[in-house]
C-alpha cells in the first residue's frame, strides 16, 4: 500500500509503505474511505517541531474494515467506522472518566494519510454505523475524528451554557467547528476572531453572530466593546499560540472559562494573572471518542454539517498539493480520497 511521509520540512512524499497487518488481537485493519490534512500537521511540515528523519502522517479517517483480531468483538469486515485521533481501549480508568485521550493503554495516529491503517484497541476506539452513509455525508463524519470532536471539546471545557456569550479565538477548521459546537451548545452570542474572508463567511453560517478582525490587544479591546466592559462568559481557543492563549484568557470576564485546544507552542499560564481574574482554563488532546456517537447522529441526521470545512479535494496521491495550499492558507483544510 500506499502512505504520507515526511522527509523534512515542506517535503511530503506518497509512496510504498508496508501493508499493516493485525499486530494484536485487539487490532483492526480499516481501508480508507477518506482522511484529510490537519492544521496541527503544519506544525510539522512547516519545521516548527523537530523533524529529525521520515514521519508518516496522518491522523483523521473513515474508513471500511477488513481484517479484525481475534478479541476484536464490537466492529467486523465490511463495516463502514469513524475513529478518533488517538486510540484507546474504551475500559481504563481515564477512558470511564470520559478522557480516552489519556488512556493508560492508548496513543496518538501519525499513520491516517494512507490507503490501509492498522487500529489498535479496535474495540474502544472505533463506532461502526448501522450502514454505509450516502457519500454526501463522507466529509462530515471525516471532520468527527479529530476537527470537530476538538471544537466541541473547546465548548465543553470551557462549559459553553444555553444564553453564554462565546468567544472563539481561531478561525482555522478546528476554530470554525467550535463556533458550530457553541451554537448547538445554546450560546446566545457567538463572537469568531477571523481576518479572512471566506471563513468569516463559513463561521457565519455555523452561527456566528459578530465577527472582530483585530488579534492580540486590539482584538481584546473590541471583546470588551461588543461586550459593554465585562469580557465573554466563555472563550474557545484554537490556535495554541502564545499570543493566542493571551488574546483569550484577557477576552473572558472575571470567573469567566477558557477551553483551550490548540496545541500550545511558546506558550505559558501566569500564575499571578489567573489569580486575580478568576479565569479557569480546561483543555488539552480532545477525548473525541467520548463524543462520537453523538456528534454521528447530530451528522446523520442532518443537523450539523461540520464537512464544510473542506474547502479543497484532491486525490490522496496529490497529499503534497493538500499541504502545500494549507501552509499557504489556499484551503481550510484539504480533504484527501484514495
Amino acid at each position: 500500500m500506499r502512505g504520507t511521509v515526511l522527509h523534512a520540512p515542506g517535503d511530503i512524499r506518497f509512496e510504498d509503505r508496508p501493508d499493516p497487518r493485525p499486530e494484536q488481537p485487539t487490532d483492526a485493519i480499516i481501508r480508507t474511505v477518506a482522511t484529510c490534512v490537519c492544521g496541527s500537521d503544519l506544525w510539522n511540515y512547516r519545521g516548527i517541531n523537530d523533524v529529525s528523519g521520515p514521519l508518516t502522517m496522518g491522523h483523521e479517517y473513515v474508513g471500511v474494515v477488513e481484517e479484525v483480531g481475534d478479541a476484536v468483538t464490537t466492529v467486523r469486515p465490511g463495516q463502514f467506522v469513524v475513529g478518533g485521533f488517538a486510540y484507546s481501549d474504551n475500559t481504563c480508568p481515564n477512558c470511564r472518566y470520559g478522557y480516552q485521550s489519556a488512556c493508560v493503554h492508548g496513543g496518538f495516529f501519525n499513520t491516517c494519510q494512507a490507503e490501509v491503517v492498522r487500529i489498535p484497541h479496535a474495540d474502544g476506539t472505533l463506532i461502526a454505523l448501522p450502514d454505509h452513509p450516502d457519500r454526501s455525508q463522507i466529509p462530515a463524519l471525516l471532520a468527527l475524528s479529530d476537527v470537530m470532536g476538538t471544537g466541541w471539546y473547546a465548548a465543553v471545557a470551557a462549559e459553553v451554557r444555553p444564553g453564554d456569550t462565546v468567544v472563539v479565538v481561531g478561525d482555522g477548521a478546528v476554530g470554525l467547528c467550535a463556533v458550530l459546537a457553541a451554537k448547538e451548545l445554546g450560546a446566545e452570542r457567538i463572537i469568531a476572531m477571523s481576518r479572512h474572508e471566506s471563513r468569516q463567511k463559513l463561521a457565519l453560517d455555523f452561527g456566528a453572530t459578530d465577527l472582530v478582525t483585530e488579534r492580540g490587544d486590539d482584538g481584546v479591546a473590541m471583546i470588551e466593546d461588543l461586550t459593554g466592559g465585562v469580557g465573554a462568559d466563555a472563550v474557545l481557543e484554537c490556535v495554541g499560540t502564545g499570543e493566542s492563549l493571551a488574546q483569550a484568557r484577557h477576552a473572558a470576564r472575571a470567573g469567566g472559562r477558557v477551553g483551550f485546544v490548540g496545541v500550545p507552542h511558546g506558550a505559558d499560564f501566569p500564575a499571578q494573572e489567573l489569580f486575580r481574574s478568576h479565569v479557569a482554563l480546561r483543555g488539552g488532546a480532545a477525548p473525541v471518542r467520548r463524543f462520537l456517537p453523538d456528534l454521528i447522529d447530530r451528522v446523520l441526521g442532518g443537523r450539523i454539517d461540520p464537512g464544510k470545512v473542506f474547502d479543497l479535494t484532491l486525490p490522496l496521491d496529490r497529499v503534497a498539493e493538500g499541504y502545500r495550499a494549507m501552509d499557504e492558507r489556499r484551503a481550510i483544510k484539504t480533504l484527501l480520497l484514495p
